[in-house]
């Protein structure tokens, strides 16, 4: 049965454990999240170094897996096996290859075994028949990468998940330099909150103290600058990028730009100006609305259209097409044109 990863969760918490999991897709955050809770609390500790194994996908054939499966367990009422990197397996990638054996396990298999697959990175292909019974048999996780316009809400709703808040400009910092990469926001932000033992909301300056990324100089306050026709504030920012150009590098500054530009020119062609209306031209989270329609009132549909021109000649100049100078002057060129 396909489940998603919260109603999973939530049976787990409730001790309520399946004899199979299939975990796959492209976003490895909620397959960990689920094997590791499983991992966690499926056995007690005393019980684990006698009926929990942890597989590997390279290391084991599937016809293993499932002799392992039948097995009882010793001592205990439970075993546990958990199958890393199943995608690994080289039966998945064989188009001819007779799952036989495993639909048999799969229609009637060991109840005091629970079996796991995490089969990260990439989705089982649907049109295979071995889909079609893990989806009656099993409980069967398809987890996908979320929108990027959803990370905002995810960001507030795992803040939340852990008794703490976060401000809205930390919020954007987070949105703007980790995107969806699940896996990597839930460790940032736990570096912020393991050194709060009571409440807090995550501000901007935690950010910069725990996380790393500037709350002055970044990419988000140089697109605030340029929307409010700061050129000061724009300059000393592109200077800061100029002092550490691994970190600030002028290729993602650009690509960057661009998305945001192209983002206002879908505002403009927009009927619905209202603040969710613009949210949905742009394909943004409702909460980033009020910049974007900032920066549709202070450029109009020509200056914008003008703007992406501008990025793109940027583009060409720093990949050398049309000329190739320094980063720190193309970036101030590309930000005085921008702006004027």
């Amino acid at each position: 049965m396909a489940k998603s990863a919260e109603q999973i969760l939530a049976d787990l918490k409730n001790g309520n454990y399946a004899p199979v999991y299939f975990l796959h897709g492209e976003e490895p955050y909620f397959i960990d999240l689920i094997s590791d809770f499983i991992e966690k609390n499926a056995l007690d500790e005393s019980e684990k170094g006698f009926n929990q194994q942890l597989l590997y996908g390279k290391d084991v054939r599937l016809d293993q897996v499932v002799s392992a499966s039948r097995s009882f367990p010793m001592m205990g009422q439970r075993q546990v096996i958990i199958v890393k990197e199943a995608q690994n397996l080289g039966e998945f990638t064989q188009s001819d290859f007779d799952f036989s054996m495993f639909e048999n396990y799969l229609k009637s298999p060991q109840p005091s075994t629970v079996l796991v697959f995490c089969y990260k990175h990439k989705k089982l292909d649907k049109r295979k028949k071995i889909v079609k019974t893990l989806e009656q048999f099993s409980v069967l996780l398809e987890s996908n990468k979320i929108y990027e316009n959803k990370v905002p809400d995810w960001i507030q709703n795992y803040v939340k998940s852990k008794g703490h808040s976060i401000n809205r400009q930390a919020l954007l910092l987070l949105t703007e330099y980790i995107g969806n990469n699940l896996e990597r926001l839930s460790n940032e932000i736990d570096k912020v909150l393991v050194n709060f033992s009571d409440p807090v909301e995550i501000n901007e300056g935690l950010i910069q103290e725990y996380v790393g990324i500037n709350k002055d100089f970044n990419i988000f306050e140089l697109q605030s600058a340029i929307i409010k026709g700061d050129a000061l504030r724009a300059n000393r920012i592109i200077n800061y990028f100029a002092s550490d150009p691994k970190n600030h590098p002028a290729v993602v500054n650009i690509a960057f730009l661009h998305a945001f530009f192209a983002k206002v020119l879908l505002i403009h062609h927009s009927p619905d100006k209202s603040e969710r209306g613009v949210a949905s031209a742009a394909g943004v989270n409702p909460f980033f609305a009020k910049d974007y329609l900032a920066a549709s009132r202070r450029f109009n549909v020509n200056k914008t259209i003008q703007n992406l021109a501008h990025i793109f000649q940027a583009d060409l100049m720093f990949k050398g097409v049309t000329a190739n100078i320094g980063e720190a002057q193309l970036m101030k060129e590309l930000v005085y044109k921008l702006m004027h």
